[in-house]
This record gives C-alpha cells, structure tokens and sequence, in this order.
C-alpha cells in the first residue's frame, strides 16, 4: 500500500471534516473530533504490519505518554494565548510538548502508570484551562483562504512527523505521533481569523476527545502481542468508540 498517498489523500480530508464540524457545531467539537488518533492509529498500524506486533505495542506506550505531553501543549497555548498571539503561543507548547516528551521518554513508564498519568494529566489540566468570556456574535468571519490553508499546513506537518518517526525508535516514534496535528491547525487558525477564545475551545475539546485516545492505546499495548493485529485494532477501536460516545454526551450534558 502506498502510505504516500494514504497521507497525501486522508489528511486534507480529515482536516476538512474536522473544519466543517468546528463551522457547523462550534470549535470544542471540532477538538473533540481530532482527540480520536487519526495520525497515530494508521501510522502504529503501518508499523505493526512492516515491524511486527511486538514493534506496534511500545509504539503505543510511547503514545500513551505522548498524552501528558499533549496535555502540557494545551496548557502551555491557552495561557500564553491569554497575553499573546498565535505564535509565541505555539512557540510555548511546542517547547513545553518536547521538554515534557523527553522527561517521558527517559522514564520509560509501563503501561498502567501510563495510563494512570495520562488520565491524571488530562483530568488536571481541564481544571487549570483558563477561560475566556466571549460569544459566537462577537466573533470575525473565517476568511475564505481558511479551510485549504488549514489543509496544506497539516499534510505538511503529517509528512514531516511521520518521516522522522522511523529514525527516532519506537517510543520516541510514538510520541512524535501523538503532536496534536489536527488540532494545532484547528487551534492556530482559529485563533489568527477569531481571537484566543476560539483556540482555547479547540484545546478543550482535544483534552475531552483524548480520553478516547488513551483507550484506545492502552486496549492496542495490552491486546496486540497475545491475539495479534486485527484482533488487537479492532478492540481498540471499539472501546475507543465508546469512550468518545460517552465524552460527547458529556459535553453535550454541559
């Protein structure tokens, strides 16, 4: 299978998904949306077919990791983007995702302390979410270069991540693979056309949309080496799924 194309065809296209959702449901579902691992799934499936399963399940406890350090970006943006613009904004998670990566990537953690300090992460950092007071009417229209731009700037980045994860090892590959692409697009864009209010929504509807992704990894790391690959993603999607149907509820309760 060529995984050019499957980048070059599937990224645009979920991007696009992922905009339209944040246009007719508003930007915290949009966040909600890209929570679910529409990079990292596909490029850990790719992995297990050409490196193994056994390759496929550290690669998903570096994924797992990589959620506290999605969980330091988040923070990192929303208070930046209190007092500044999208890009020291960006600058700041940025730097805070890889300093926070290679404390993770040192520690080695298994897979139940994983999962604990992801879960403890995301919990922590949906309290500490600054808010901003804002309304859909006070808010600019998208200009219509939006919707193509955020396209070509998360295929670019989908390219560039996933052609450094080979060299980097499994864990390291597998937190690469979890840098919030789809929302760092979502976030930056709507924070450049509306306001910081925008960019946070976005972030705040990644964390809830994560839990989903912790789900999901930890199903893979626990299910792949004992029953194999298809066994292993097709329950890991399943509970993925139902983790991310109770999280809109939620959200939809709020």
């Amino acid at each position: 299978m060529n995984t050019l194309a499957l980048k070059l065809t599937v990224t645009p296209l979920l991007i696009l998904a992922a905009s339209l959702a944040s246009r007719r449901w508003g930007e915290a579902v949009a966040g909600w949306l890209v929570g679910l691992p529409l990079t990292s799934a596909p490029v850990c499936f790719f992995l297990a077919l050409d490196q193994g399963a056994g390759f496929a399940a550290t690669v998903s406890l570096g994924s797992l990791t990589g959620v506290v350090s999605e969980a330091a970006f988040v923070l990192l943006y929303s208070i930046a983007a209190r007092r500044s613009g999208w890009r020291l904004a960006l600058g700041a998670a940025s730097v805070g995702f890889a300093f926070c990566g290679f404390l993770l990537t040192k520690a080695t953690l298994p897979l139940w302390p994983a999962v604990i300090a992801a879960l403890t992460a995301l919990v922590v950092v949906l309290v500490l979410m600054p808010r901003f007071a804002t309304t859909a009417a006070t808010l600019p229209r998208r200009p219509r270069w939006d919707i193509p731009a955020r396209m070509v700037v998360a295929t670019t980045l989908v390219l560039g991540l996933t052609a450094l994860a080979p060299h980097v090892g499994a864990r390291v590959g597998g937190l690469l693979s979890t840098y919030p692409v789809f929302a760092t697009v979502l976030a930056v864009f709507g924070h450049h056309s509306r306001g910081a209010a925008a960019a946070v929504q976005v972030l705040r509807g990644l964390l809830i949309g994560l839990f989903a992704f912790i789900g999901f990894f930890a199903t893979l790391a626990l299910t792949l080496v004992p029953h194999g690959i298809a066994f292993g993603f097709v329950a890991a999607t399943l509970v993925a799924l139902a983790i991310q149907g109770i999280s809109l509820w939620a959200m939809q309760r709020r």
